[in-house]
């Protein structure tokens, strides 16, 4: 039973592809438990291909990793702590979509009142809601033109079209939130670069000086804050 759950959750996305559930499921429920064991690591091995198609990672980690070159410190912090800082707000974010994955998936599985394909349409529902809110609409009707869906309603949505519309959406946005994050720093190293000018010390680099000023600019201003605030209310879920 075990084995089954975390078949479930972690195949999930794997599912969306694909079309024929039930004999799926039938075939693992044949198989030994060494083979269970087996595929279960597999499928732990695309768990970050999952966390960047289906979650809000993705956004999160390049806004991030491009705050740093804004900022001028292109090693600090580190890609570790990006990285962690970028799950853990992801886990965050996904909350709200996990718990309603637990109340109307795996609890009702778990007490035996739904089946195997049953569970995991259930679970499919609110990870395709979220990524449809979060998806704009121009880019989800680029890829549903490209693919020649015409679906009555959100409903009738591939997967196969909607992740890499709403993986389109969420670098743009990142790159949106970006930008604005970018200028006031670009304002200090104008300025900076312009005094230094003045004053004939053109073999002094101007990010040198600059730095100290933005370090100093982002914490007065409570930037991680902020940023941190900004990525969390930039989702829908209603």
């Amino acid at each position: 039973m075990k084995i089954k759950i975390i078949f479930i959750l972690l195949f999930l996305p794997f599912f969306a592809y694909a079309d024929a559930l039930s004999d799926t499921l039938s075939a693992f429920n044949r198989l030994d438990t060494a083979l269970k064991i087996l595929l279960l690591i597999t499928v732990l091995s695309i768990a970050p291909s999952i966390l960047l198609t289906l979650t809000s990672f993705t956004r999160i980690v390049i806004v991030l990793s491009l705050l740093r070159q804004a900022i001028g410190t292109p090693t600090a912090p580190p890609n570790q702590v990006i990285i962690a800082l970028s799950l853990f707000l992801t886990f965050f974010i996904m909350k709200p979509v996990f718990e309603k994955i637990n109340d109307t998936s795996i609890q009702p599985y778990l007490r035996k009142e739904i089946t195997d394909v049953q569970a995991i349409e259930r679970a499919k529902e609110p990870i395709k809601e979220f990524m449809i809110r979060n998806t704009r609409k121009e880019d989800l009707k680029l890829f549903l033109d490209i693919a020649k869906e015409k679906p009555v309603s959100v409903n009738d949505i591939s997967m196969t079209t909607l992740i890499p519309a709403f993986m389109i959406s969420e670098i743009k946005t990142a790159f949106e939130i970006v930008f604005i994050i970018y200028l006031p720093f670009l304002v200090i190293d104008f300025i900076i670069a312009s005094i230094l000018m003045s004053m004939g010390m053109m073999m002094i680099p101007p990010m040198i000086i600059s730095l100290p000023f933005k370090l100093i600019l982002f914490i007065l201003a409570d930037g991680w804050e902020l940023l941190a605030k900004a990525l969390i209310e930039s989702y829908k879920y209603q």
